[in-house]
């Protein structure tokens, strides 16, 4: 009875030591799960709301329960996440549709797996003094990114038949609401609700969606090598999978989502409130899941095929692209709207 016990006494502290590190329902997998696949997925930016779908995919554990043991790695100003995966660096990227085609057309053999975000969040926020409409453009201060994230504008300027003065934007509003610039970029889920939260009174400003202008291009998507596609079919198909399972979890437990968020923004020592986070995510949300008024705007994780060809069209007929490649080849076919 003596050998017995301490034999019983091992084995309950294995067991509880085996809980201690992952084998909680939702609990991160440890590294090196046996049967887990190690993924690096790189984010196109710091932590927030914008990818709190694939927080909440690692957290709850549901890349596990597909079989991944996923690394989410935060982008940010001095990172290029569609150069990370082409050197190598990650197996899954997110990027707008835009900066893909660009990448693409630079020669990154990369193809879309995942189609995320489904509409375009791009506006211009102008003062209303100075601009009461796109035509009030023409020849004003409007400050924008860089990178593929001022593609839509300028197409959209081309189109109006306008010519403003394009400043730098870096990645703050600070300029506009200062007084630099008559206009802005802005994300509707980010920069305009930091404008608000300044103290601007709406009534001051003009806001023109690209989206209601026609240039309702798709957004966050994610993204793998062409090669990774094609060897390994099932992981991409796994993760796009998991990926979209973690965007419902955030719809149906947004309260949970933003908890999580926020330990993200905190970690990485981001200033953000739990006011703005949340604003964040109820439009990113609108632009993943269709509502009651879209119809079928488009499939949840899909990429449409009319979508992909606007896109397309808009930026080789303005000149950003000499040319683009067709929607079956940067397209994967878990990531399309029709076989």
């Amino acid at each position: 009875m003596r050998r017995v016990l301490p034999a019983l006494l091992a084995i309950v502290v294995c067991a509880l030591a085996g809980l201690s590190l992952g084998a909680w329902p939702g609990a991160h997998p440890a590294a090196g799960d046996a049967g887990a696949t190690p993924v690096r997925l790189i984010l196109q930016w710091e932590p927030q709301a914008q990818f709190a779908g694939y927080y909440l995919a690692a957290e709850k554990g549901i890349y596990r329960e597909h079989g991944l043991d996923v690394e989410v790695v935060a982008g940010g100003p001095a990172i290029d996440p569609l150069a990370s995966l082409r050197d190598g660096k990650a197996d899954f990227a997110t990027s707008f549709l835009t900066g893909a085609l660009e990448a693409y057309g630079e020669g990154a053999p990369i193809v879309n797996v995942c189609q995320v975000v489904n509409r375009s969040n791009l506006l211009l926020v102008a003062h209303r003094d100075v601009v009461k409409d796109r035509d009030d453009l023409d020849g004003s201060r409007v400050s924008l990114w860089g990178t593929s994230f001022r593609s839509a504008y300028l197409d959209f300027f081309d189109a109006a038949g306008v010519e403003p003065e394009l400043l730098p934007q870096y990645y703050t509003v600070s300029l506009f609401l200062r007084g630099g610039a008559d206009a802005c970029a802005a994300m509707e889920y980010n920069e305009y609700h930091t404008i608000i939260e300044s103290g601007v009174d709406r009534r001051e400003l003009t806001t023109i969606s690209l989206r209601k202008a026609g240039f309702d291009f798709p957004e966050d998507g994610v993204y793998a090598l062409a090669s990774t596609q094609r060897e390994r079919p099932g992981l991409c198909r796994r993760f796009a999978a998991a990926t979209m399972e973690g965007w419902r979890y955030c719809r149906d437990h947004p309260d949970e989502a933003l908890d999580i968020v926020l330990r993200e923004t905190r970690g990485a020592h981001v200033p953000t409130n739990r006011v703005h986070q949340r604003w964040m995510l109820e439009h990113i949300l609108a632009s993943i899941f269709p509502g009651d008024g879209d119809g079928d705007a488009w499939r949840p994780g899909r990429l449409a095929r009319d979508d992909y060809e606007r896109t397309r069209a808009s930026m080789t007929g303005e000149g950003q692209l000499a040319d683009a490649p067709e929607y079956d080849v940067l397209v994967a076919p878990e990531a399309r709207d029709a076989p």
